[in-house]
């Protein structure tokens, strides 16, 4: 029901501007104002539209616009054809419909920003109330001369994918809509048996509007309103401005590559190499490190052991040094009226104070030498011996054995009975 409305509207508009449309023509016209309704609900609804989209958002949810790498020459080229109506209308002509043909080939810049060149044109119409070169047949029912003549428009365009530029590149959006902006050479020329030879050239310039519909990756369907403003020269010499919309529907092939890197999401292979050389040269130190770990586990390990094996042994040596603590006095033997011990005497000492020694620094040394008794000696000799053999001990240890002379203690002990042997005894003991 709106889009009937709409359509009656644009036709009032078309009569109230001069335009005298045949009933044959009515059709095409519903067809051709359908197609500019469309465009322009693209153009209101692209925005909110684009927002909606998935696939170009970050993991905020935020729309992603670039930058993008810019990609070989080869790539993101593509290659339309199309047909459809135009509509020729300048100050001295009523507007009459004409067929459309638009080839064309371009290449994307950017997801945003694209060159197209193309050919646009076949046949343009006019109504005139007089008699021209391009005008000779005269339609009585409207008293007017149908001007029928050829055209062909070569333009370039530069154009802008406003759904990439606001909404985010994305590759498999099913709708872009693409305004653009054209200029170029318009040629017109005569159509017909029954006019003359007629060759025009101008210069042209206007605005369009494509829409592309993504049918697959490499094939669009294609929507194209274009608009065109040149001299009212172009077929007469009326001058003034004379201009023109075409309509056409076609389709559009996508060559080479057709998508995009995010700059964000590329790496240099050369950086690549340097990343993956500094993984491995980390893996290595990783597992180096791991080794390093492991021996140094394995010698805390022997190192416990090794105290535990010194605190055993300290325990052992102090539970020893504790059993040596009281050390048994040992008796010496003097043969009768000698001053100094044999050779198996010596050895008895010597073994004894080896084992003894380290476990008694400190302690007073106590020597007590015997006198023999009565049977044995007279007391003056017997107390000679005494002191004699009590002199040659304390030597015997302070020189051979280091103990300090200062540690001495020297008893005389008288045997009076018992035997005779205890009297040529010297007994060494450790307090």
């Amino acid at each position: 029901m709106l889009k009937n409305k709409f359509i009656k509207k644009c036709i009032t508009f078309v009569k109230l501007c001069g335009i005298n449309l045949n009933l044959t023509y009515m059709k095409t016209v519903k067809l051709f104002f359908g197609a500019l309704a469309l465009a322009a609900v693209s153009i209101i609804a692209a925005p909110s539209a684009f927002a909606q989209e998935d696939g170009n958002r970050d993991e905020n949810g935020k729309i992603v616009r670039g930058p993008y790498l810019t990609n070989q020459f080869g790539d993101n080229w593509f290659v339309g054809i199309g047909g459809g109506i135009n509509i020729f209308k300048d100050g001295g002509y009523k507007a009459a419909l004409g067929g459309a043909l638009d080839v064309n080939a371009g290449k994307w810049i950017t997801p945003a920003i694209g060159l197209r060149a193309g050919y646009s044109g076949l046949t343009g119409a006019e109504w005139s109330e007089n008699l021209s070169a391009l005008g000779l047949t005269l339609n009585e029912s409207k008293d007017m001369f149908k001007q029928k003549f050829g055209f062909a428009y070569l333009h370039a365009d530069v154009m802008w994918n406003i759904s990439h530029a606001i909404g985010g590149y994305k590759e498999t959006r099913l709708w872009n809509v693409i305004p653009y902006g054209h200029t170029g050479l318009l040629m017109t020329y005569d159509r017909g048996d029954d006019a003359q030879n007629f060759m025009d050239k101008e210069f042209a310039m206007g605005l369009g509007l494509l829409n592309n519909i993504r049918l697959c990756e490499r094939v669009d369907l294609t929507l194209d309103l274009r608009g065109i403003l040149t001299s009212g020269r172009h077929h007469a010499a009326v001058g003034g401005v004379a201009g023109a919309v075409q309509v056409t529907v076609g389709a559009s092939v996508n060559l080479g590559k057709t998508n995009w890197t995010r700059a964000a999401n590329w790496h240099n292979p050369s950086d690549v190499d340097a990343l993956a050389a500094a993984a491995a040269s980390a893996a290595a130190l990783t597992a180096a490190n791991a080794a390093l770990a492991d021996e140094k586990a394995n010698l805390e390990k022997e190192n416990a052991q090794l105290a535990q094996a010194n605190a055993d042994l300290q325990k052992a040596l102090q539970e020893a040094e504790a059993g040596l603590t009281d050390v048994e006095p040992a008796a010496f033997y003097f043969e009768i009226g000698q001053t100094t011990l044999s050779a198996k005497e010596l050895a008895h000492l010597d073994f004894y104070l080896s084992n003894v020694l380290p476990y008694v620094k400190g302690k007073t040394v106590t020597v007590i030498t015997g006198s023999a008794d009565k049977k044995t000696g007279s007391s003056r000799r017997n107390q000679y011996l005494s002191e004699k053999r009590a002199q040659y001990l304390q030597n015997l240890l302070s020189e051979k054995y280091g103990i300090d002379a200062s540690s001495f203690e020297v008893r005389t002990n008288i045997v009076t009975e018992g035997d005779a042997a205890l009297g040529r005894a010297v007994v060494i003991s450790f307090e």
